[in-house]
C-alpha cells in the first residue's frame, strides 16, 4: 500500500476518508465514540506535520437525500472534544460552502464536511461528484476501512483523480488481516456466530481451506444442526441454506477441518426479557422451545478449543445477547479470547462492540473497525476501497 509516511504533507490539502458512523441513540447522541478514536493517530500524523486535513464521512442512510438526523455536526462536535485542534465543520461535502470553507484553513486545522451520503451520486460512484470532492484537496488518504468494500465517490473515486495513500489505520487494518489469513500462527480457528448462514457462505467456504478448527454458534448454528437432521423447535432458521449448510459440513470433514457445533444450548419458549431460559441438549430440543444462546457443556467445548489455538479470528455474537439471559455464552467466548496466547482478530460489528462494553479490548490483539469490509476481506475478496491505496 502507498505509505502515508513517504509524502511531505507540509501546507497540502489533505482530503481524507474517514469512518465516522458511529451509532446514535434517538436523540441523536453517540453511543459509541470508537470510529471517531480509531481515526485519531492518521489525524494527529497529518496535522503535526503541517497539512491543512478535511475530513469526509458519511453517517446512516439518508438515502441521497440532506436529513438533518444524519447530521454529521454532532461528530464534530466528539472530534472537537478529543484533539487539541481548531475543528470546523462545513455545511456541504461540496460546492461553494464546502470550497470556501477549505480556503479559509490554516495548516494544523481540520475541516469536517458534512455527510456525504447527503448526495444520491455517492453511492453511484458518480464521476462528477468525485471530482467535485477531488477539487477540495491535493492528497486524498483513505482511512476508512469500515467502507472500504464500497466502491462509491468518497472511497474510490477520488482516489483515481488525486495522489492516494492508505491512512495508518487503514494499513493496520490490512496488515492484520492478511497477516491471519496467509502468514498465520497455526493452528488457525475461526469462530463464526450472528444471525445469517447465508451472508457468510463464501467466508465459509474460503476459511475451511484456511482453518483447522471452526466453530459454529449463534443462529446460524441452528441452520447447521437442522442440516444434521435434528429437531430445532421454533427456532429461527434459514430454509433456503439448509442444503449448502449440509454440503460445508461434508466439504469440512472431506478437507478434515474440525468443525464443531452446540452440542447443547439455552433455550425458551418465547423471546422476551421475561423469557425463561432452560439448559437442554442439542438432541432433545422440543417443539415449542427456540435456541437462543449455547449451553455450558458448548462453551466449555469452545473453550478448549480455544486453548489449543494459535490464532483466532472471531465475528458475530453466539447467542442473543441483547438480552440478559441468553448473553452467557457470548460473554465467556469474550472472556476465554482475552485470556488466550493466540493472536486474536474480532472482525467489527457486534463481537467488537461486545468485547469493548466488557472492557477487554486491550487484552485483544486487533479489534477490526469494519463489519461487512472485514467479512468481505477474510472472504478473499478485493475491496475497491483498499485497492485503490495499493501501488
Amino acid at each position: 500500500m502507498r505509505n502515508l509516511k513517504d509524502v511531505d504533507l507540509t501546507g497540502k490539502r489533505v482530503l481524507m476518508r474517514v469512518d465516522f458512523n458511529v451509532p446514535l441513540d434517538d436523540e441523536g447522541n453517540i453511543i459509541d465514540d470508537n470510529k471517531i478514536k480509531a481515526a485519531l493517530p492518521t489525524i494527529e500524523y497529518i496535522i503535526k506535520k503541517g497539512a491543512k486535513l478535511i475530513l469526509m464521512s458519511h453517517l446512516g442512510r439518508p438515502k441521497g437525500q440532506k436529513n438533518e438526523k444524519y447530521s454529521l455536526k454532532v461528530v464534530s462536535t466528539r472530534l472537537k472534544s478529543l484533539l487539541d485542534a481548531n475543528v470546523y465543520m462545513a455545511p456541504e461535502a461540496v460546492g461553494p460552502e464546502a470550497a470556501a470553507a477549505t480556503a479559509q484553513l490554516k495548516p494544523g486545522e481540520i475541516l469536517l464536511l458534512e455527510n456525504v451520503r447527503f448526495y444520491a451520486g455517492e453511492e453511484k460512484n458518480d464521476p462528477e461528484l468525485s471530482r467535485q470532492m477531488a477539487e477540495l484537496g491535493d492528497i486524498f488518504v483513505n482511512d476508512a476501512f469500515g467502507s472500504a468494500h464500497r466502491a462509491h465517490s468518497s472511497t474510490t473515486g477520488v482516489g483515481q483523480l488525486l495522489p492516494c495513500y492508505a491512512g495508518l489505520l487503514m494499513e493496520k487494518e490490512v496488515s492484520m488481516l492478511r497477516k491471519v489469513l496467509e502468514y498465520p500462527e497455526l493452528p488457525r480457528m475461526a469462530i463464526l456466530g450472528g444471525a445469517k448462514v447465508a451472508d457468510k457462505i463464501g467466508l465459509i467456504e474460503n476459511l475451511l481451506g484456511k482453518t483447522a478448527i471452526l466453530l459454529i454458534g449463534g443462529g446460524m448454528a441452528n441452520t447447521f444442526i437442522k442440516a444434521q437432521g435434528k429437531q430445532i423447535g421454533k427456532s429461527k432458521y434459514e430454509e433456503n441454506v439448509v442444503d449448502i449448510a449440509g454440503q460445508l459440513l461434508k466439504k469440512a470433514a472431506e478437507m478434515k477441518v474440525e468443525l464443531i457445533l452446540p452440542v447443547d444450548v439455552v433455550a425458551a419458549d418465547q423471546l422476551s426479557e421475561a423469557a425463561k431460559p432452560v439448559i437442554v441438549d442439542v438432541d432433545h430440543v422440543s417443539d415449542d422451545q427456540m435456541i437462543l444462546d449455547i449451553g455450558p457443556k458448548t462453551i466449555e467445548l469452545f473453550k478448549t478449543a480455544i486453548k489449543r489455538a494459535k490464532t483466532i479470528i472471531w465475528n458475530g455474537p453466539l447467542g442473543v445477547y441483547e438480552f440478559e439471559q441468553f448473553a452467557n455464552g457470548t460473554r465467556e467466548i469474550s472472556r476465554a479470547m482475552a485470556d488466550s496466547d493466540a493472536i486474536t482478530v474480532i472482525g467489527g460489528g457486534d463481537s467488537a462492540a461486545i468485547v469493548i462494553s466488557m472492557g477487554l479490548e486491550k487484552k485483544i490483539t486487533h479489534i477490526s473497525t469494519g463489519g461487512g469490509a472485514t467479512l468481505e476481506f477474510l472472504e478473499g475478496i478485493t475491496l475497491p476501497g483498499v485497492a485503490v491505496c495499493e501501488n
